[in-house]
């Protein structure tokens, strides 16, 4: 077998525990740790000891990196080794960070893609049309509609939406207090029609919403997974005829875009999202913008 990496195990349960970072992010951390040490092994430059690391040899590596990877992964990987020395110089197992400063390839950054105002309600009544047809379960499509109305009601991330207990939802007040990333509680409004989605829920299929039971489940209760929320979406899609590559990431790009369309404060569709920086939230006032000049194009002689 060949040695473990050092340090690497305490840097996950730092990373689990105290950052509280996700599975997804903890994963990958792991993976750009692995590869980097992969690469100085293949090159005779490992010596067991990360304080060793040259900044040339760090270089070589990104050169090499590059060459096959995409530039987002590329970023991603760096981050993770940043964060892994960080943690390495917080306990005093090396003196400094030898990818701190350096010169990445530029990112691009493509508009998030989203469904129109039509084109969600189309999403929105598919499940109930197929049921209607004979193509889907009535559990299944009552199910399906509440899933996608809190999504793209109160702006849900798919693995909120799948933790989200009914011990966590005010029906009186129309909230839902959800953990996002990092844990962080946030109080997100849901609207009346997915309060009332979640009402007909309940009553229709005389499920126990216990404080502890999933809002959204199999016919057994069982808590649904991420993947069959993004199978179940696909589904739908294809009824309602959009584009089949829609995510329920995107719902939420939709939910960020159509508040924003209707004048929302960029700040608090910020605090709604859940997001940690004003920045990461002006990306969909870009879209505003982009929709606003193409219509300007198409519409206005001077264009």
């Amino acid at each position: 077998m060949p040695n473990p990496i050092p340090h690497l195990d305490q840097f996950a349960d730092y990373l689990a525990h105290e950052r509280r970072v996700s599975p997804y992010t903890l994963r990958n951390y792991r993976a750009a740790v692995e590869a980097f040490v992969g690469y100085l092994e293949a090159s005779g430059k490992w010596t067991g000891d990360f304080a060793s690391v040259k900044p040339l040899q760090v270089r070589s590596y990104l050169i090499e990196a590059g060459r096959a990877k995409a530039r987002r992964t590329l970023h991603n990987q760096v981050s993770g080794l940043r964060a892994f020395y960080l943690y390495l110089r917080r306990q005093g197992r090396v003196e400094s960070n030898p990818f701190t400063g350096l010169t990445l390839p530029k990112l691009d950054k493509p508009l998030p893609k989203f469904l129109t105002e039509s084109q969600m309600r189309s999403l929105l009544n598919a499940p109930i049309l197929l049921w209607q047809e004979g193509k889907l379960g009535e559990f299944e499509a009552f199910r399906d509609t509440l899933a996608l109305e809190l999504l793209y009601g109160g702006g849900l991330r798919v693995s909120e939406l799948c933790a989200l207990n009914h011990g966590q939802v005010d029906l009186g007040q129309g909230v839902a207090r959800v953990l996002g990333k990092g844990r962080k509680g946030r109080l997100c409004p849901l609207g009346p029609v997915a309060v009332q989605c979640l009402k007909t829920f309940v009553q229709r299929f005389e499920l126990e919403a216990a404080h502890n039971a999933p809002v959204v489940s199999t016919r057994r209760g069982q808590r649904l997974e991420p993947r069959q929320v993004q199978k179940s979406l696909k589904t739908h899609l294809a009824a309602a005829k959009l584009p089949l590559d829609m995510t329920p990431h995107k719902l939420r790009h939709s939910f960020a875009t159509h508040m924003l369309d209707q004048g929302a404060d960029l700040r608090a569709v910020q605090e709604l999202l859940g997001h940690a920086n004003l920045s990461t939230t002006q990306i969909y006032t870009h879209v505003s913008i982009a929709r606003l000049k193409e219509a300007h194009k198409q519409a206005h002689p001077r264009a």
